[in-house]
């Protein structure tokens, strides 16, 4: 059967190590906190405005400033900062915390639609950098859609994400 990390590559179109260059990328130091707060609050300013109501019903339990501080404390953390995001909550365990949401395909491509539309608006953001974050944002999209769909077939709940490294 092939792994989350798989189906995700094949649905992004992102290959692994295309999306993980971000590792490697230093993006915190090189862009700043200030521009990730400004990319996440950019981002949920769209994501809360959405037409579309089925994917704003997506966030409406979640306050939108407490969204905010997940999101960059997260991509702080993850792209070379200090571990803001695990000191307040803990592991990322983001398939997890993403279990109570209809993380669908066309969630994903909603979610990425306005992420591609906040980097674009946000100054600061090189090409480059851009582009690895993009890669990395589609690819992780679609692991999550992935382990949704182990979600919706009655799998036994346990942190999935944290074996999916182990069966390459």
């Amino acid at each position: 059967m092939p792994s989350l990390q798989e189906k995700a590559s094949e649905w992004s179109g992102v290959a692994a190590a295309d999306a993980s260059a971000i590792d490697n990328a230093d993006l915190f130091n090189k862009l700043g906190l200030q521009t990730f707060i400004n990319l996440s609050t950019n981002f949920y300013n769209r994501v809360y405005d959405d037409e579309e109501e089925w994917f704003r019903l997506i966030f409406a339990n979640s306050e939108k400033e407490n969204a905010i501080q997940n999101q960059y404390q997260f991509f702080v953390q993850r792209m070379g900062g200090p571990p803001l995001y695990s000191q307040r909550r803990g592991h990322p365990a983001l398939i997890a915390r993403h279990r109570p949401f209809p993380v669908t395909h066309q969630a994903a491509e909603r979610w990425l639609h306005h992420m591609q539309q906040a980097l674009d608006s946000t100054p600061d953001i090189d090409d480059d950098s851009k582009t690895k974050m993009v890669n990395f944002f589609r690819h992780t999209a679609y692991f999550l859609v992935a382990g949704d769909e182990l979600k919706n077939q009655n799998q036994p709940t346990g942190c999935k994400h944290c074996s999916h490294h182990h069966h390459k």
